[in-house]
Protein backbone atom coordinates (compact mmCIF):
# COMPACT_ATOMS: atom_id res chain seq x y z
CA UNK A 1 0.00 0.00 0.00
CA UNK A 2 1.34 3.43 -0.99
CA UNK A 3 1.91 6.23 1.22
CA UNK A 4 -1.63 7.65 2.23
CA UNK A 5 -3.12 10.16 4.25
CA UNK A 6 -3.67 9.33 8.25
CA UNK A 7 -7.15 10.43 8.23
CA UNK A 8 -10.03 8.26 7.00
CA UNK A 9 -13.26 9.76 6.65
CA UNK A 10 -17.30 9.15 6.21
CA UNK A 11 -18.41 9.39 3.05
CA UNK A 12 -20.87 12.90 3.70
CA UNK A 13 -17.77 14.19 5.07
CA UNK A 14 -15.88 13.96 1.85
CA UNK A 15 -18.82 15.06 -0.12
CA UNK A 16 -18.49 18.03 2.14
CA UNK A 17 -14.84 18.72 1.81
CA UNK A 18 -15.57 18.64 -2.54
CA UNK A 19 -18.46 21.13 -1.71
CA UNK A 20 -16.54 23.16 0.26
CA UNK A 21 -13.71 23.52 -2.15
CA UNK A 22 -16.17 24.26 -5.06
CA UNK A 23 -18.86 26.52 -3.87
CA UNK A 24 -16.58 28.29 -0.87
CA UNK A 25 -13.06 28.39 -2.75
CA UNK A 26 -13.87 28.75 -6.56
CA UNK A 27 -12.23 25.49 -7.33
CA UNK A 28 -14.73 23.73 -10.58
CA UNK A 29 -15.86 21.06 -10.32
CA UNK A 30 -14.90 19.61 -13.72
CA UNK A 31 -11.74 20.83 -12.66
CA UNK A 32 -11.47 18.52 -10.13
CA UNK A 33 -12.85 16.01 -11.67
CA UNK A 34 -10.19 15.94 -14.77
CA UNK A 35 -7.48 16.01 -12.18
CA UNK A 36 -9.42 12.98 -10.34
CA UNK A 37 -8.79 11.20 -14.16
CA UNK A 38 -5.26 12.76 -14.50
CA UNK A 39 -4.66 10.82 -11.41
CA UNK A 40 -6.40 7.64 -12.83
CA UNK A 41 -4.55 7.60 -15.86
CA UNK A 42 -1.44 8.13 -14.52
CA UNK A 43 -1.44 5.21 -12.33
CA UNK A 44 -2.92 3.19 -14.61
CA UNK A 45 0.11 3.96 -17.27
CA UNK A 46 2.43 3.62 -14.40
CA UNK A 47 1.28 0.31 -13.08
CA UNK A 48 0.05 -1.11 -16.75
CA UNK A 49 2.88 0.09 -19.13
CA UNK A 50 2.30 -2.26 -21.68
CA UNK A 51 -1.65 -2.08 -21.58
CA UNK A 52 -2.71 -0.38 -25.25
CA UNK A 53 -6.21 -1.02 -25.18
CA UNK A 54 -8.81 -0.25 -22.71
CA UNK A 55 -12.32 -0.33 -21.72
CA UNK A 56 -13.65 2.53 -19.44
CA UNK A 57 -17.40 0.77 -17.96
CA UNK A 58 -19.10 4.18 -17.16
CA UNK A 59 -22.42 4.31 -15.04
CA UNK A 60 -24.32 7.86 -13.96
CA UNK A 61 -23.16 10.98 -11.37
CA UNK A 62 -19.76 11.55 -11.13
CA UNK A 63 -18.38 8.52 -10.97
CA UNK A 64 -18.98 7.80 -14.52
CA UNK A 65 -18.10 11.73 -15.42
CA UNK A 66 -14.70 10.35 -14.63
CA UNK A 67 -14.83 7.71 -16.52
CA UNK A 68 -15.13 9.63 -19.81
CA UNK A 69 -12.60 12.41 -18.80
CA UNK A 70 -10.21 9.24 -18.17
CA UNK A 71 -11.53 7.67 -21.67
CA UNK A 72 -10.33 11.18 -23.37
CA UNK A 73 -7.44 11.89 -21.52
CA UNK A 74 -6.42 8.17 -22.36
CA UNK A 75 -7.19 8.63 -26.13
CA UNK A 76 -5.23 11.55 -26.24
CA UNK A 77 -2.23 9.57 -25.13
CA UNK A 78 -2.60 7.00 -27.90
CA UNK A 79 -4.16 4.72 -25.68
CA UNK A 80 -6.79 2.43 -27.85
CA UNK A 81 -10.45 3.72 -26.03
CA UNK A 82 -13.63 1.75 -26.41
CA UNK A 83 -16.06 3.05 -23.56
CA UNK A 84 -19.51 0.67 -22.39
CA UNK A 85 -22.20 3.10 -20.93
CA UNK A 86 -24.60 1.59 -18.59
CA UNK A 87 -26.51 4.32 -18.44
CA UNK A 88 -27.86 6.37 -20.90
CA UNK A 89 -25.07 9.35 -21.18
CA UNK A 90 -27.26 11.84 -23.12
CA UNK A 91 -29.11 11.77 -19.68
CA UNK A 92 -26.40 13.09 -17.37
CA UNK A 93 -26.14 16.15 -15.43
CA UNK A 94 -23.49 18.83 -14.32
CA UNK A 95 -19.81 17.82 -14.61
CA UNK A 96 -20.63 14.86 -16.22
CA UNK A 97 -22.58 15.45 -18.31
CA UNK A 98 -19.59 17.89 -19.23
CA UNK A 99 -17.50 15.11 -19.15
CA UNK A 100 -19.55 12.85 -21.44
CA UNK A 101 -19.70 15.79 -24.23
CA UNK A 102 -15.95 16.32 -24.14
CA UNK A 103 -15.21 13.44 -24.67
CA UNK A 104 -17.60 12.78 -27.79
CA UNK A 105 -16.90 16.25 -29.16
CA UNK A 106 -12.93 14.67 -28.91
CA UNK A 107 -14.29 12.09 -31.82
CA UNK A 108 -14.96 9.18 -28.72
CA UNK A 109 -17.75 6.53 -29.25
CA UNK A 110 -19.91 5.66 -26.48
CA UNK A 111 -21.53 1.99 -27.05
CA UNK A 112 -24.58 1.11 -24.62
CA UNK A 113 -24.19 -1.82 -22.19
CA UNK A 114 -26.17 -4.69 -23.24
CA UNK A 115 -24.87 -7.38 -21.18
CA UNK A 116 -23.08 -8.85 -24.66
CA UNK A 117 -20.23 -9.01 -23.00
CA UNK A 118 -16.92 -6.77 -22.20
CA UNK A 119 -13.87 -6.11 -25.27
CA UNK A 120 -12.07 -9.44 -25.11
CA UNK A 121 -9.18 -7.58 -26.43
CA UNK A 122 -9.45 -5.34 -23.76
CA UNK A 123 -5.73 -4.89 -21.55
CA UNK A 124 -6.93 -2.42 -19.14
CA UNK A 125 -10.34 -2.42 -17.43
CA UNK A 126 -11.66 1.02 -15.85
CA UNK A 127 -14.92 0.83 -13.49
CA UNK A 128 -16.84 4.16 -13.09
CA UNK A 129 -20.01 2.76 -12.69
CA UNK A 130 -21.12 3.49 -9.24
CA UNK A 131 -18.44 5.04 -6.97
CA UNK A 132 -18.87 5.54 -3.38
CA UNK A 133 -22.61 6.42 -2.75
CA UNK A 134 -24.09 3.10 -3.28
CA UNK A 135 -26.88 2.36 -1.12
CA UNK A 136 -28.81 -0.40 -2.47
CA UNK A 137 -27.52 -4.03 -3.80
CA UNK A 138 -26.56 -4.14 -7.06
CA UNK A 139 -28.64 -5.89 -9.11
CA UNK A 140 -29.91 -6.18 -12.88
CA UNK A 141 -27.28 -5.84 -15.76
CA UNK A 142 -25.43 -3.79 -13.47
CA UNK A 143 -24.91 -7.00 -11.54
CA UNK A 144 -24.06 -8.86 -14.96
CA UNK A 145 -21.82 -6.20 -15.87
CA UNK A 146 -19.69 -6.51 -12.84
CA UNK A 147 -20.04 -10.70 -12.87
CA UNK A 148 -18.25 -9.85 -16.60
CA UNK A 149 -15.10 -7.49 -15.16
CA UNK A 150 -14.84 -10.14 -12.99
CA UNK A 151 -14.66 -12.78 -15.39
CA UNK A 152 -12.40 -10.69 -17.83
CA UNK A 153 -8.40 -11.31 -17.85
CA UNK A 154 -7.40 -8.04 -17.91
CA UNK A 155 -6.52 -6.27 -14.58
CA UNK A 156 -9.01 -3.12 -13.67
CA UNK A 157 -8.19 -0.12 -11.98
CA UNK A 158 -11.54 1.19 -10.15
CA UNK A 159 -12.31 4.99 -9.26
CA UNK A 160 -12.72 6.36 -6.16
CA UNK A 161 -13.92 3.06 -4.75
CA UNK A 162 -15.06 -0.44 -6.50
CA UNK A 163 -18.42 -0.58 -7.90
CA UNK A 164 -20.80 -2.86 -5.12
CA UNK A 165 -18.41 -1.79 -2.30
CA UNK A 166 -20.44 0.71 0.59
CA UNK A 167 -18.29 3.83 0.74
CA UNK A 168 -19.01 3.65 4.64
CA UNK A 169 -19.05 -0.06 6.04
CA UNK A 170 -17.14 -1.58 3.26
CA UNK A 171 -19.70 -4.02 2.77
CA UNK A 172 -20.11 -6.14 -0.32
CA UNK A 173 -23.73 -5.10 -1.57
CA UNK A 174 -24.80 -7.96 -3.38
CA UNK A 175 -21.73 -8.46 -5.84
CA UNK A 176 -18.67 -6.04 -6.35
CA UNK A 177 -15.66 -5.28 -9.04
CA UNK A 178 -12.64 -7.25 -7.91
CA UNK A 179 -10.03 -4.42 -8.18
CA UNK A 180 -5.72 -4.86 -8.92
CA UNK A 181 -6.03 -1.26 -7.83
CA UNK A 182 -8.24 1.46 -6.57
CA UNK A 183 -7.65 5.31 -7.36
CA UNK A 184 -9.52 7.52 -4.30
CA UNK A 185 -10.06 11.50 -4.29
CA UNK A 186 -10.38 13.77 -2.26
CA UNK A 187 -10.61 12.08 0.91
CA UNK A 188 -9.88 8.38 1.96
CA UNK A 189 -13.24 6.81 2.62
CA UNK A 190 -13.91 4.42 5.66
CA UNK A 191 -15.35 1.75 3.17
CA UNK A 192 -12.34 1.21 1.30
CA UNK A 193 -10.54 -0.43 4.73
CA UNK A 194 -13.39 -1.99 6.40
CA UNK A 195 -15.41 -4.64 5.88
CA UNK A 196 -15.31 -7.24 2.88
CA UNK A 197 -13.64 -4.21 1.15
CA UNK A 198 -10.08 -5.31 1.41
CA UNK A 199 -10.89 -8.57 -0.98
CA UNK A 200 -11.99 -5.73 -3.43
CA UNK A 201 -9.65 -2.38 -3.26
CA UNK A 202 -6.47 -3.97 -4.58
CA UNK A 203 -3.68 -1.24 -3.54
CA UNK A 204 -5.29 2.33 -2.85
CA UNK A 205 -3.73 5.43 -4.32
CA UNK A 206 -4.87 8.80 -3.17
CA UNK A 207 -5.14 11.56 -4.83
CA UNK A 208 -6.22 15.24 -3.04
CA UNK A 209 -6.71 16.71 -6.48
CA UNK A 210 -4.31 19.63 -5.09
CA UNK A 211 -7.36 20.99 -2.85
CA UNK A 212 -5.01 23.30 -0.29
CA UNK A 213 -5.55 22.23 3.33
CA UNK A 214 -7.21 25.41 3.93
CA UNK A 215 -9.80 24.89 1.40
CA UNK A 216 -11.14 21.76 3.16
CA UNK A 217 -12.74 23.48 6.47
CA UNK A 218 -12.27 21.60 9.05
CA UNK A 219 -12.89 17.74 8.51
CA UNK A 220 -13.38 14.83 11.09
CA UNK A 221 -12.13 11.73 10.68
CA UNK A 222 -13.96 8.51 11.75
CA UNK A 223 -10.88 6.56 11.63
CA UNK A 224 -7.24 7.74 11.90
CA UNK A 225 -3.71 6.01 11.18
CA UNK A 226 -0.43 5.73 13.08
CA UNK A 227 1.64 8.63 11.27
CA UNK A 228 5.11 7.02 10.47
CA UNK A 229 7.12 10.07 12.46
CA UNK A 230 4.85 8.96 15.86
CA UNK A 231 5.50 5.48 14.73
CA UNK A 232 9.42 6.17 14.89
CA UNK A 233 9.35 8.56 18.10
CA UNK A 234 7.74 6.25 20.20
CA UNK A 235 10.59 3.86 19.34
CA UNK A 236 13.47 6.34 19.16
CA UNK A 237 17.10 5.40 19.75
CA UNK A 238 18.31 4.17 23.53
CA UNK A 239 20.04 6.60 25.56
CA UNK A 240 23.94 5.02 26.02
CA UNK A 241 23.66 4.72 29.68
CA UNK A 242 20.00 2.74 29.62
CA UNK A 243 20.16 -0.68 31.38
CA UNK A 244 17.79 -3.55 31.67
CA UNK A 245 15.69 -1.65 34.62
CA UNK A 246 14.36 1.16 32.49
CA UNK A 247 12.46 -1.29 29.82
CA UNK A 248 9.96 -3.22 32.02
CA UNK A 249 9.59 -6.12 33.85
CA UNK A 250 6.74 -7.98 32.03
CA UNK A 251 5.35 -10.74 33.54
CA UNK A 252 3.52 -13.49 31.32
CA UNK A 253 0.64 -15.11 32.79
CA UNK A 254 -0.78 -19.00 31.75
CA UNK A 255 -0.04 -21.75 30.01
CA UNK A 256 -2.23 -24.42 31.50
CA UNK A 257 -2.10 -27.90 31.55
CA UNK A 258 -0.65 -29.15 27.77
CA UNK A 259 -0.55 -25.36 26.55
CA UNK A 260 3.10 -24.22 27.20
CA UNK A 261 3.20 -22.65 23.78
CA UNK A 262 1.51 -19.60 24.25
CA UNK A 263 3.49 -18.06 27.06
CA UNK A 264 7.29 -19.49 25.16
CA UNK A 265 5.82 -17.07 22.15
CA UNK A 266 4.38 -14.22 24.15
CA UNK A 267 7.62 -14.21 26.20
CA UNK A 268 9.97 -13.96 23.77
CA UNK A 269 7.89 -11.91 21.87
CA UNK A 270 7.58 -9.25 24.58
CA UNK A 271 12.04 -9.64 24.46
CA UNK A 272 12.28 -8.87 21.17
CA UNK A 273 10.05 -6.36 21.35
CA UNK A 274 12.43 -4.70 23.91
CA UNK A 275 11.47 -5.68 27.51
CA UNK A 276 13.82 -5.61 29.65
CA UNK A 277 13.43 -9.03 31.59
CA UNK A 278 10.47 -11.16 31.33
CA UNK A 279 9.05 -13.59 33.76
CA UNK A 280 6.60 -16.42 32.62
CA UNK A 281 4.46 -17.60 35.48
CA UNK A 282 3.11 -21.37 33.99
CA UNK A 283 1.94 -24.56 35.08
CA UNK A 284 4.59 -26.59 36.68
CA UNK A 285 4.46 -28.97 33.73
CA UNK A 286 5.76 -26.60 31.73
CA UNK A 287 8.73 -24.79 33.24
CA UNK A 288 11.73 -26.53 32.74
CA UNK A 289 10.70 -27.08 28.89
CA UNK A 290 10.29 -23.27 28.31
CA UNK A 291 13.37 -22.14 30.31
CA UNK A 292 15.46 -24.55 28.66
CA UNK A 293 14.13 -23.51 24.75
CA UNK A 294 14.50 -19.76 25.94
CA UNK A 295 16.89 -19.41 28.90
CA UNK A 296 16.32 -15.39 28.77
CA UNK A 297 12.90 -16.18 29.84
CA UNK A 298 12.57 -16.60 33.57
CA UNK A 299 10.23 -19.00 34.18
CA UNK A 300 8.19 -20.35 37.20
CA UNK A 301 6.23 -22.91 37.97
CA UNK A 302 2.97 -22.21 39.77
CA UNK A 303 1.18 -25.05 41.83
CA UNK A 304 -1.81 -22.15 42.76
CA UNK A 305 -2.56 -18.81 43.23
CA UNK A 306 -0.33 -18.14 46.05
CA UNK A 307 3.16 -18.67 44.02
CA UNK A 308 1.97 -16.15 41.49
CA UNK A 309 0.94 -13.54 44.62
CA UNK A 310 4.67 -12.08 44.74
CA UNK A 311 5.92 -12.47 40.95
CA UNK A 312 2.46 -10.18 40.38
CA UNK A 313 3.48 -7.81 43.11
CA UNK A 314 7.21 -7.86 41.55
CA UNK A 315 5.52 -7.11 37.80
CA UNK A 316 5.39 -3.45 36.00
CA UNK A 317 3.26 -5.16 33.58
CA UNK A 318 1.32 -8.62 33.36
CA UNK A 319 0.74 -10.05 30.09
CA UNK A 320 -2.28 -12.56 31.09
CA UNK A 321 -4.41 -14.96 29.28
CA UNK A 322 -1.88 -17.35 26.30
CA UNK A 323 -2.74 -20.51 26.98
CA UNK A 324 -4.74 -20.32 29.99
CA UNK A 325 -7.72 -21.93 29.73
CA UNK A 326 -10.65 -21.83 31.90
CA UNK A 327 -9.67 -24.70 34.91
CA UNK A 328 -9.94 -23.93 38.36
CA UNK A 329 -5.97 -23.37 38.08
CA UNK A 330 -6.96 -20.78 35.85
CA UNK A 331 -9.92 -19.00 37.62
CA UNK A 332 -7.75 -18.98 41.01
CA UNK A 333 -4.93 -16.72 38.64
CA UNK A 334 -7.74 -14.86 37.41
CA UNK A 335 -8.49 -13.74 40.85
CA UNK A 336 -5.01 -13.03 41.55
CA UNK A 337 -4.33 -10.42 39.11
CA UNK A 338 -8.01 -8.85 38.84
CA UNK A 339 -6.74 -7.90 42.70
CA UNK A 340 -3.79 -6.37 41.47
CA UNK A 341 -3.45 -2.94 40.31
CA UNK A 342 -0.90 -3.73 37.76
CA UNK A 343 -1.30 -2.34 34.22
CA UNK A 344 -1.76 -5.14 31.87
CA UNK A 345 -2.61 -6.57 28.12
CA UNK A 346 -5.12 -9.37 28.65
CA UNK A 347 -6.13 -11.89 25.76
CA UNK A 348 -7.43 -15.81 25.15
CA UNK A 349 -8.95 -17.07 28.09
CA UNK A 350 -8.22 -13.94 30.14
CA UNK A 351 -11.03 -12.35 28.32
CA UNK A 352 -13.31 -15.61 28.52
CA UNK A 353 -13.03 -15.03 31.94
CA UNK A 354 -13.92 -11.68 31.90
CA UNK A 355 -16.85 -12.26 29.97
CA UNK A 356 -18.01 -14.21 33.08
CA UNK A 357 -16.75 -11.95 35.65
CA UNK A 358 -17.37 -8.20 33.22
CA UNK A 359 -15.45 -5.66 35.01
CA UNK A 360 -13.80 -2.14 34.15
CA UNK A 361 -9.87 -1.13 34.55
CA UNK A 362 -8.62 1.94 33.28
CA UNK A 363 -5.06 0.53 33.12
CA UNK A 364 -5.65 -2.62 30.75
CA UNK A 365 -5.36 -3.30 27.33
CA UNK A 366 -7.36 -5.93 25.57
CA UNK A 367 -7.12 -8.06 22.59
CA UNK A 368 -9.89 -9.80 21.32
CA UNK A 369 -10.54 -11.38 18.06
CA UNK A 370 -13.81 -11.11 16.90
CA UNK A 371 -15.41 -14.34 18.47
CA UNK A 372 -13.85 -13.25 21.72
CA UNK A 373 -15.59 -9.69 21.21
CA UNK A 374 -18.71 -11.46 20.59
CA UNK A 375 -18.10 -13.31 23.95
CA UNK A 376 -17.26 -10.04 25.44
CA UNK A 377 -20.38 -8.54 24.28
CA UNK A 378 -22.93 -10.91 24.41
CA UNK A 379 -23.65 -10.84 20.90
CA UNK A 380 -22.50 -13.27 17.59
CA UNK A 381 -19.10 -13.15 15.61
CA UNK A 382 -20.89 -11.99 12.61
CA UNK A 383 -22.26 -8.74 14.73
CA UNK A 384 -19.17 -8.06 15.05
CA UNK A 385 -17.63 -8.18 11.89
CA UNK A 386 -20.95 -6.33 10.21
CA UNK A 387 -19.97 -3.11 12.23
CA UNK A 388 -16.57 -3.43 14.11
CA UNK A 389 -16.08 0.40 14.76
CA UNK A 390 -19.38 0.32 16.68
CA UNK A 391 -18.17 -2.99 18.38
CA UNK A 392 -14.84 -1.43 19.23
CA UNK A 393 -16.67 1.44 20.78
CA UNK A 394 -18.65 -0.84 23.00
CA UNK A 395 -16.14 -3.23 24.73
CA UNK A 396 -14.51 0.55 25.36
CA UNK A 397 -17.48 1.71 27.45
CA UNK A 398 -17.73 -1.64 28.88
CA UNK A 399 -14.64 -2.71 29.95
CA UNK A 400 -12.98 0.48 29.94
CA UNK A 401 -9.27 0.66 29.29
CA UNK A 402 -7.74 0.68 25.64
CA UNK A 403 -9.58 -2.66 23.35
CA UNK A 404 -7.68 -3.90 20.32
CA UNK A 405 -10.37 -5.46 18.31
CA UNK A 406 -8.13 -8.06 16.06
CA UNK A 407 -8.84 -8.86 12.27
CA UNK A 408 -8.16 -7.52 9.15
CA UNK A 409 -7.66 -3.88 9.03
CA UNK A 410 -6.93 -4.62 13.77
CA UNK A 411 -8.85 -1.54 15.10
CA UNK A 412 -7.51 0.17 18.77
CA UNK A 413 -10.11 2.67 20.81
CA UNK A 414 -9.10 6.38 21.64
CA UNK A 415 -9.72 8.07 24.12
CA UNK A 416 -10.23 11.34 22.52
CA UNK A 417 -11.39 11.41 18.71
CA UNK A 418 -11.53 8.49 16.21
CA UNK A 419 -10.28 4.79 16.42
CA UNK A 420 -7.14 3.78 15.32
CA UNK A 421 -6.78 1.44 12.08
CA UNK A 422 -3.82 -0.36 11.12
CA UNK A 423 -3.43 -1.52 7.63
CA UNK A 424 -0.53 -3.21 7.49
CA UNK A 425 -0.59 -7.15 7.60
CA UNK A 426 -1.30 -10.27 5.56
CA UNK A 427 -3.73 -12.98 5.48
CA UNK A 428 -0.39 -15.37 6.52
CA UNK A 429 -1.02 -13.93 10.31
CA UNK A 430 -4.10 -16.02 10.49
CA UNK A 431 -2.22 -18.61 12.79
CA UNK A 432 -1.95 -20.36 15.56
CA UNK A 433 0.04 -18.34 18.16
CA UNK A 434 -0.11 -14.87 16.19
CA UNK A 435 -2.51 -13.50 18.85
CA UNK A 436 0.29 -14.54 21.69
CA UNK A 437 2.95 -12.65 20.34
CA UNK A 438 0.76 -9.30 20.04
CA UNK A 439 0.21 -9.86 23.48
CA UNK A 440 3.69 -9.84 24.38
CA UNK A 441 4.35 -7.10 22.18
CA UNK A 442 2.46 -4.60 23.39
CA UNK A 443 3.03 -5.52 26.96
CA UNK A 444 6.72 -4.40 25.74
CA UNK A 445 5.94 -1.23 24.82
CA UNK A 446 3.88 -0.82 28.09
CA UNK A 447 6.98 -1.95 29.93
CA UNK A 448 8.88 0.45 27.85
CA UNK A 449 6.93 3.80 29.39
CA UNK A 450 4.51 4.17 26.47
CA UNK A 451 0.80 4.97 27.49
CA UNK A 452 -1.82 2.38 27.33
CA UNK A 453 -3.59 3.79 24.07
CA UNK A 454 -0.13 4.13 22.51
CA UNK A 455 1.17 1.16 23.65
CA UNK A 456 -1.67 -0.82 21.91
CA UNK A 457 -1.44 0.82 18.64
CA UNK A 458 2.39 0.95 18.48
CA UNK A 459 2.36 -2.82 19.26
CA UNK A 460 -0.28 -3.40 16.71
CA UNK A 461 1.90 -1.57 13.94
CA UNK A 462 4.89 -3.31 14.94
CA UNK A 463 3.29 -6.84 14.76
CA UNK A 464 1.56 -6.53 11.43
CA UNK A 465 4.77 -5.23 10.24
CA UNK A 466 6.84 -7.87 11.20
CA UNK A 467 3.92 -9.86 9.65
CA UNK A 468 4.50 -8.16 6.53
CA UNK A 469 8.40 -8.97 6.91
CA UNK A 470 8.02 -12.40 7.79
CA UNK A 471 5.73 -12.70 4.50
CA UNK A 472 8.58 -12.20 2.08
CA UNK A 473 8.50 -16.00 1.19
CA UNK A 474 4.72 -16.32 0.72
CA UNK A 475 2.11 -15.82 3.02
CA UNK A 476 0.70 -19.37 3.34
CA UNK A 477 2.38 -21.80 6.11
CA UNK A 478 3.41 -18.14 7.91
CA UNK A 479 4.41 -19.55 11.61
CA UNK A 480 3.62 -16.96 14.52
CA UNK A 481 7.66 -17.85 15.69
CA UNK A 482 9.02 -16.56 12.08
CA UNK A 483 6.96 -13.42 12.93
CA UNK A 484 8.56 -12.94 16.25
CA UNK A 485 12.15 -13.46 14.65
CA UNK A 486 11.63 -10.23 12.85
CA UNK A 487 10.07 -8.07 15.79
CA UNK A 488 14.19 -6.71 16.14
CA UNK A 489 14.08 -5.01 12.64
CA UNK A 490 10.98 -3.54 13.32
CA UNK A 491 11.53 -2.46 16.83
CA UNK A 492 14.35 0.05 16.18
CA UNK A 493 13.48 1.97 12.32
Amino acid sequence: MQDLPTEIFAIATVREIDRTAIEDHGIPGYTLMTRAAEAAVKEARRRFPGARRWQVLCGAGNNGGDGYVVARLAAEQGIVVSVAALTDPEQLKGDAATAYGDFAASGGIVMPWDGGGLDAEAELLVDAILGSGLERDVGGEFAVCVDAINAHPAPVIALDIPSGIHGDTGRRMGCAVSADATVTFVGLKSGLFLGDAQDYCGDIVFSALGIPADSRGNPQPVLQRLPDSAFATALSRRDRGAHKGNFGHVLVIGGGPGMPGAVRLCGEAALRAGAGRVSVATHPSHAQMIVASRPELMCHAIGDAKDVTQLVEKADVIAFGPGLGQSQWARDLYDVVVASQCPGVWDADALNLLAAKPGKRAHRVITPHPGEAATLLGKQASEVQADRPAALRQLSERYDGVAVLKGAGTLVSSSAGAPWLCTAGNPGMAAAGMGDVLTGVIAAMLGQGLPAELAAIVGVEVHARAGDRAAAQGERGLLASELADELRGVVNP
